[in-house]
């Protein structure tokens, strides 16, 4: 596998690269990158044969938008590149979207109607171009009505101004509930679901891997190094630096605990058989599992991107790849025993039946796989 071995995103016939660049790093800040930086990185992966760029409104104040627009212009490469950023979160602090009265401005945040069209005239300014390839919902926020983003995005797909349009950090029935109500209304629907997931971020494996399955998209994790955690920096014995999992994060302490610290030690194992950093087995796993059509790496340099890169010429074996899945298993929900083959075996009279809506599995894909 390369960069190139295109895979279609969700049922779409938008073609990506299995590693989709990351840019939440490009810009000021913390773990920012600066424009320097910043352009090696982007360079390193288009050299490398990658075509699909991600990014959002939020990233560095917008700085993130404002270099990657100014990176693909300096290619030549609008054409060739998969364009993605998002909406939804609300900037109060930006002068852009701070209200008179000192406060935070409602309507410049969520998936509202109202605020959808006011970040996208924004994006489309930032990143110089007049349409994005795919426009994703950055988190559901809980009030608009999914029939109005269906409505919304449809409409912007229909003028023109997104090609393709996505859901990121939402309950599994927002988008299953999208994807129904535009097969129904014959309308544009959303063709992804960006999700955390990772060897140790596995839960989404019971409601949104089969929805995402059943309502023709493509899963993208965020994440699959878990903040860093599977690249294996970290210790059991000190973990008074934890970087990028500490502080205001998705992540936190949630990483240090027992059940992690042993998939560590497996995946260390794997990427010692494989003469390979754990990271890159990590991401190789990532790449791997069934649903995943491109998964999201960001990188601080361009020897990380490159490092990443090389995840995609790895091959695990069927034995390193039971391993890692049962060590990794997620704990067994209420909604995965049902889809289990127990409750198969009772309804078929001891069959563990294979139905076309793939919720029966192979002997080999036996549970945790």
């Amino acid at each position: 596998m390369s960069l190139s071995q295109y895979r279609a995103l969700g049922r779409s016939g938008l073609v990506v690269s299995p590693l989709c660049l990351g840019t939440m790093t490009f810009g000021p800040g913390e773990w920012g990158a600066d424009e320097a930086t910043s352009r090696e990185i982007f360079r390193a992966y288009r050299e490398a044969g990658g075509n699909f760029v991600d990014t959002a409104d939020i990233y560095s104040g917008g700085a993130s938008e404002e270099l990657v627009g100014r990176f693909i212009k300096e290619a030549g490469a609008r054409d060739e590149i998969v364009l993605a950023t998002k909406f939804g979160f609300n900037d109060s602090s930006s002068p852009l979207t701070a209200s008179p009265e000192g406060g935070g401005n409602p309507h410049a945040g969520g998936a509202g109607s109202k605020n959808i069209h006011r970040a996208l005239e924004g994006s489309l300014k930032r990143l110089g171009t007049d349409y994005i390839d795919l426009y994703w919902m950055h988190i559901w926020d809980g009030v608009t009505p999914v029939e109005e983003i269906v409505q919304t995005l449809g409409d912007l797909v229909r003028a023109g101004k997104i090609r393709h349009y996505a859901f990121s950090d939402m309950p599994a029935w927002v988008a299953m509930k999208a994807a129904t109500i535009a097969s129904e209304r014959r309308v544009p629907g959303p063709i992804a679901m960006q999700l955390e997931y990772s060897l140790v971020a596995r839960g989404v494996e019971a409601e949104h891997f089969p929805a995402a399955r059943e309502a023709g998209m493509g899963v993208m994790p965020w994440s699959p190094l878990a903040g860093g955690f599977l690249t294996g920096k970290y210790g059991r014995e000190d973990t008074s630096d934890k970087g990028r999992l500490s502080g205001a994060n998705p992540f936190g302490d949630s990483k240090f605990t027992e059940r992690n610290w042993k998939i560590l030690d497996a995946l260390k194992e794997v990427a010692a058989e494989l003469d390979c950093a754990p990271a890159q087995a990590a991401l190789a796993w990532a790449v791997a599992r069934p649903g995943v059509a491109s998964t999201l790496v960001g990188a601080r340099t361009a020897r990380q991107i490159e490092s990443n890169i090389a995840a995609t010429e790895l091959r695990l074996s069927e034995d390193q790849m039971e391993r890692l899945n049962a060590v990794s298993a997620p704990e067994e929900s209420f909604s995965s025993s049902l889809t289990g083959p127990a409750i198969r075996k009772m309804l078929y009279g001891g069959h563990d039946v294979i139905g076309l809506a793939g919720l029966g599995a192979p002997p080999s894909r036996a549970r945790g796989s």
